[in-house]
């Protein structure tokens, strides 16, 4: 097993210095699911929730939060994005978003994409709660990376 990066000799919690490494171009894909009731997913695809444009709402959500991960995520390093993307499906039972996150530099964007379509999904529960407050977000997961030393990965 290889030693934990975030943690010192003494066991204790630092930001991992990437100072030394070369900047490459990195991508992150992420998506994660929220699965709402037929009237709930009717009234977004529709445009008909009372508080305005879901989706839109959302899109700019998520590409605000991935700019704020470092100050979310503890030992994230805070990262000049090169680009953001927030796309959304609607699907039988509710919405998939994925989000793309890039840029040119020495660490990866894996923690913006997953933050952006977390809170992509949160902004979409927030909106719609009225019409349905059993939807369930999950399935929020790295799908593919590239870039960087360990090169690209694609979820199996």
């Amino acid at each position: 097993m290889s030693a934990l990066t975030h943690l010192d000799d003494q066991g204790k919690a630092r930001m991992v210095d990437v100072g030394g490494k070369p900047q490459t171009a990195r991508v992150a894909v992420a998506s994660g699911r929220i699965t709402m009731s037929p009237p709930a997913l009717a009234a977004i695809r529709d445009g008909a929730v009372p508080k305005g444009d879901v989706l839109a709402a959302a899109r700019i959500a998520g590409i605000m939060a991935s700019k704020k991960t470092a100050e979310l995520i503890p030992l994230c390093h805070p990262l000049a994005l090169d680009a953001v993307t927030v796309d959304f499906a609607i699907e039988d039972d509710g919405v998939r978003a994925t989000a793309t996150a890039s840029l040119t530099g020495r660490t990866g964007v894996e923690m913006e994409a997953m933050t952006a379509v977390s809170v992509a999904l949160l902004t979409i529960y927030d909106m719609a709660k009225a019409i349905d407050k059993a939807m369930v977000i999950g399935d929020v997961r790295l799908v593919s990376k590239s870039g960087g030393k360990s090169g690209p990965w694609i979820a199996p």
